[in-house]
């Protein structure tokens, strides 16, 4: 059982959560990307794209909150932004934690309410991409029930290096 409150984010969340997408990103790349083609972004790069999802609801925002109201985690999550799926097809776009709160159980949290708004939205598949090198969200998602779609590979840009990405995909059942 978490101990983490989740709630659907609200426009006063957009802060915290583009504050946890920069800082948590820069940890988790920090080790993917060489140093000479890492370029944080920082969180007024993000804030931006988060008050608009967060107004609009695409993707929806859910966030956790400890005991003390503070928002340390957010998943966002709607349908699969790959072409040619079909509708019933979601896709967690982003599932971010701070480092601090890692295995402390914010993520399966996070992970619950959005495969429960997937479920509600008619979702039955839900996929997410991840680097190739980030171990921590691949053990994550993969002890969660998703399975690396192995022909899904591809290559992203970030800065001037190329970073491998896989497709996971589950039921959302």
């Amino acid at each position: 059982m978490s101990s983490y409150t989740i709630r659907p984010a609200t426009l006063r969340d957009a802060k915290a959560i583009a504050t946890i997408h920069a800082n948590t990103s820069e940890t988790i790349y920090r080790d993917l990307v060489p140093a000479e083609f890492f370029k944080p972004q920082g969180a007024d790069a993000r804030l931006a794209f988060w008050r608009e999802a967060i107004e609009y609801g695409e993707p929806q925002v859910q966030v956790a909150v400890d005991e003390n109201s503070k928002v340390i985690g957010f998943v966002g999550y709607d349908r699969s932004r790959d072409e040619g799926t079909k509708p019933t097809v979601g896709e967690i776009w982003a599932i971010y934690v701070l480092p601090s709160h890692w295995d402390s159980g914010a993520g399966l949290a996070l992970w619950d309410a959005a495969r429960d708004g997937l479920q509600e939205e008619g979702c039955t598949q839900v996929t997410v991409w991840l680097p190739l090198g980030n171990e921590r969200a691949l053990r994550f998602h993969e002890l969660a029930g998703f399975k690396r779609e192995l022909t899904s590979a591809k290559t992203v840009p970030v800065g001037g290096f190329r970073l491998e990405e896989i497709r996971l995909k589950r039921a959302t059942a």
